[in-house]
């Protein structure tokens, strides 16, 4: 080096070392590597009297370069931003392989990219010095010349400014390193604070989107998920102009940069779309996309989308890009595993709730209308469908619909039978398991044009089973594009067909206890009736013929056997006594007269001959079924029984109506109070009475305060 010094001029070691001391205060001052680049191309053209210099930095796989700095007084290729493949023989190829300086005097014959341009810019001879950062070579600072000559030590000068370009990019990547983990930190509060407050799994993806475009920098960044079909989803994204608007998208792997990345499982990019075919390209085009870079996002150790970024200039994104944003995806994967988790929680809660709100139904005891319309209501919201329904099954395999939830209610209203033969619930009575159709457009016969003419796009069904019988199946209907959105939609049918299958067993259930309970009263009051009429016919008619044959006896008496007389004057009363305790026992056994008279004179009696003054008022004096009849008058029978044993009152009103349907029967007395139905007053076999018809009986009795019964009977078609 000493002998190199010897013979350049003291001017030309001044102005050299000027320029370094230039350099190196920027270096001392923090500059940014691109501001030492340019000032180093710049200082070391001017310093050497050369043509023009370069800074370039080889890729970390070396294969190629990026032109970071230029300066040159002439137009050529070589621009800062330029990317440049090293495939053939050049300067820049041997200084990477050899770390030390080289030189080519001649490129006219030489292959590759570099010679191209070079010759093409008529840059014949070029020589460079490596910039070596860490102990590899990071870069080269180059000078090249139309037609003069390079001066012998023009290597040993460029090295001069590469210790010091070195210097620079060691500090710069320290702070460029600092400064990007503490952006990638931030980044990932940004994101993990969205997840943590319970944002959508949308907004998750257009924030990740926004903050990987912000970090490389970009023009553009989109999220996308791979699909089961071997599509890809595009599930967020964002643009410096604003206006992405292909969220929800789905497009074939074909043109896109998720496609290599889908062959390669690698990091990919696509350098221009311009010549990329499929819609997904023609979209990016579309928003003025010329480049893109993506890399893989790996959830649970599976290929789960593509992060990429992307450029709408000529210039190309940054050689790292693919380094920085691989570094980013764990976050990334962090983030959507946990949007994911959050989403598949909260979607298992909302299944519980729905499930819960149709088991409250069915435990108040409501229609089974009632329970069958909410769960094709509870099915629609929980799906998204623009259409749900519950279907049963007849014995051939016909179908009635008993709900109908949603767009299509006027299409297919409750009670229509559709035809079933080629139907999608045809389907699924054949193979009694749960089916999908992902598009009608290539279904045939009936069921595709049925589909198409109600604008359905995809459906899922499944069947309802009792008892190991198919009884039925539920069906929901999507009109918008694409396949059924929902994945597992039919494990979530599942569990309302398995809550549906145990109402209907407990209403069939019930249905069958109440017919036993009506039949077991209907047939009591037919004994009762029997024994009435065989106390009646038999029994009372014998005993009024004795006491007629015993008077008769009585009066042939001669007036001298008074003794005798006067036994069969006490035989005759006490058989009259018998007479009307039987009579007695036969209206308790059944009313006669309820038979002959109805409800209004049978009541009368009864109050004629309660010990307790009765206040009766009946608005109900057409004859009613002979069930709610027999109901309504052992209701009060029993009531006025209780008064009269129990309640130390001074009275009674009763109050018997009957409208809309409904027979009431109102028993009110100012007695005691304090009557519990447990403590064996007659009260619950009124209840199961009344009940065994399809009525309901309530009581009041606060202590102190009387007693007040209600009994609320139907009168329809099923009591006559």
């Amino acid at each position: 080096m000493s002998q190199v010094r010897d013979r350049v001029p003291v001017r030309s070691l001044a102005e050299e070392q000027a320029a370094l001391r230039r350099v190196a205060t920027l270096v001392a001052e923090g500059a940014p590597a691109d501001e030492v680049f340019s000032v180093v191309a710049q200082e070391v053209a001017q310093v050497m009297h050369l043509a023009n210099a370069a800074v370039s930095r080889y890729d970390d796989d070396g294969t190629a370069m990026t032109i970071l700095a230029v300066w040159d007084d002439r137009p050529h290729g070589f621009q800062p931003g330029t990317r440049w493949p090293l495939d053939g023989r050049s300067m820049s190829a041997e200084v990477l392989r050899t770390g030390r300086p080289a030189r080519v005097e001649d490129y006219a014959d030489l292959p590759g990219s570099l010679a191209a341009e070079a010759r093409e810019s008529g840059l014949n001879r070029i020589v460079g010095a490596p910039i070596i950062v860490d102990g590899r070579v990071w870069g080269v600072i180059s000078t090249s010349s139309p037609e003069s000559p390079f001066p012998d030590d023009v290597e040993d000068r460029l090295a001069e400014f590469t210790e010091l370009v070195a210097t620079a990019i060691a500090n710069s990547q320290a702070r460029e390193e600092l400064t990007r983990l503490a952006d990638e930190q931030a980044a990932l509060r940004r994101v993990a604070t969205l997840v943590a407050h319970g944002a959508t799994p949308a907004e998750v993806f257009a924030a990740v989107s926004a903050e990987v475009a912000r970090m490389v920098p970009a023009d553009g960044a989109a999220l996308t998920r791979f699909e089961a079909d071997g599509t890809v989803t595009a599930l967020g994204g964002w643009t410096s102009a604003g206006g992405y608007v292909y969220v929800g998208e789905r497009y074939a792997l074909e043109g896109t940069v998720s496609g290599l990345v889908f062959e390669t499982r690698r990091p990919s990019r696509i350098d221009n779309y311009a010549e990329q075919p499929g819609a997904a390209a023609a979209a990016g085009r579309a928003m003025g996309w010329r480049s893109s870079v993506g890399v893989p996002i790996t959830v649970e150790g599976c290929l789960w989308g593509v992060l990429a970024v992307v450029s709408t200039t000529d210039r190309p994104l940054p050689h790292d890009t693919e380094r920085r944003l691989a570094e980013f995806t764990e976050l990334v994967a962090t983030a959507i595993a946990n949007a994911e988790s959050r989403e598949a929680l909260t979607k298992i809660a909302e299944e519980q709730a729905a499930l819960r709100r149709v088991a409250t139904l069915i435990a108040r005891g409501v229609s089974h209308a009632e329970v069958l319309d909410a769960v094709a209501a509870e099915v629609g919201r929980l799906l998204g469908a623009e259409w749900a329904g519950v279907h049963r099954y007849d014995a051939d395999g016909g179908v009635a619909i008993l709900s109908s939830h949603g767009n299509l209610t006027t299409e297919l209203p409750v009670g229509a039978r559709p035809v079933h033969r080629e139907g999608f619930a045809a389907a699924i009575w054949r193979t009694g398991h749960s089916d999908r159709i992902e598009s009608f457009d290539d279904i045939s016969g009936h069921l595709g044009a049925r589909g198409r003419e109600l604008g359905v796009r995809s459906a899922v069904g499944a069947p309802i089973t009792l008892e190991g019988r198919l009884w039925g199946v539920i069906i929901a209907l999507w009109q918008r594009e694409g396949p059924v959105p929902v994945k597992d939609a039919e494990g979530l049918l599942v569990g309302f067909t398995e809550l549906l299958a145990s109402a209907i067993a407990n209403a069939e259930s019930r249905a069958e206890l109440d017919a036993s309970r009506a039949r077991i009263v209907a047939t009591a009051d037919a004994t009762r009736r029997r024994i009435e009429r065989d106390l009646h016919d038999g029994a009372q008619q014998r005993l009024v013929s004795l006491a007629l044959e015993v008077r008769a006896a009585q009066a042939s008496v001669p007036p001298d056997l008074g003794e005798l007389r006067a036994e069969l004057s006490r035989i005759v009363e006490g058989h009259a006594g018998v007479l009307d305790e039987l009579r007695e026992i036969a209206q308790g056994i059944h009313p006669a007269g309820l038979a002959d008279g109805g409800l209004g004179p049978a009541l009368r009696t009864l109050a004629r001959r309660s010990p307790i003054p009765v206040e009766l008022d009946v608005q109900a004096e057409t004859r009613l079924p002979e069930q709610v009849e027999v109901a309504a008058y052992y209701v009060v029978s029993e009531a006025l029984a209780n008064v009269a044993k129990h309640a130390c009152a001074s009275g009674v009103h009763v109050a018997v109506d009957a409208r809309d349907g409904i027979l009431r029967v109102a028993v009110r007395d100012d007695g005691l109070g304090g009557a519990d139905p447990a403590l064996g007053s007659g009260l619950l076999g009124l209840k199961d009475r009344a009940e065994a018809i399809g009525g309901r009986i309530s009581l009041e009795s606060p202590p102190g305060a009387g007693t007040s019964l209600l009994v609320e009977l139907p009168v329809d078609d099923g009591n006559q």
